[in-house]
């Protein structure tokens, strides 16, 4: 009986340490959207958390309005362009997504989210603007 609870104890507290890991603030799940950014435009800063309140609320049509708002205020926010994208996509619109994912991996050359994305990488590479095939076999952009 003993052995049989501290067998369930070791799982429960790898459970929980799992899931410590997948909760904490640098998690980032690359499905998810993105924060601004620190230094970004007041009003697109804004716009862009507005936008991802109604992503988190399932507010499509609402967070759309908002990143376009955002992107009004600053254009050059990857950020806004890559939340954007994701949200379109959310809606079937993936024609409309694709330019939006491509300028938020212009903007930022070094984000990983944004290069390693799923969604980002069915698209193809910046440079090419084709999908193309990594020598590892995957689809996607080359490192």
């Amino acid at each position: 009986m003993q052995k049989k609870k501290n067998h369930f104890l070791v799982g429960m507290l790898m459970f929980l340490l799992f899931l410590g890991a997948c909760t904490g603030p640098k998690h980032q799940h690359s499905e998810g959207v993105l924060p601004p950014p620190v230094d970004g435009n007041i009003e697109a800063v804004k716009a862009l958390v507005e936008g991802n309140r109604h992503f988190a609320d399932h507010q499509w049509t609402r967070a759309i309005k908002k990143y376009k708002e955002s992107l009004q205020a600053d254009s050059s926010l990857a950020e806004a362009h890559y939340n954007l994208a994701l949200t379109l996509d959310q809606q079937g619109r993936f024609s409309e997504s694709r330019p939006h994912y491509m300028k938020a991996a212009d903007l930022a050359p070094g984000h990983q989210v944004i290069w390693n994305a799923p969604p980002f990488r069915q698209y193809g590479t910046v440079e090419t603007n084709t999908i193309d095939q990594a020598p590892d076999g995957h689809m996607g952009h080359s490192h």
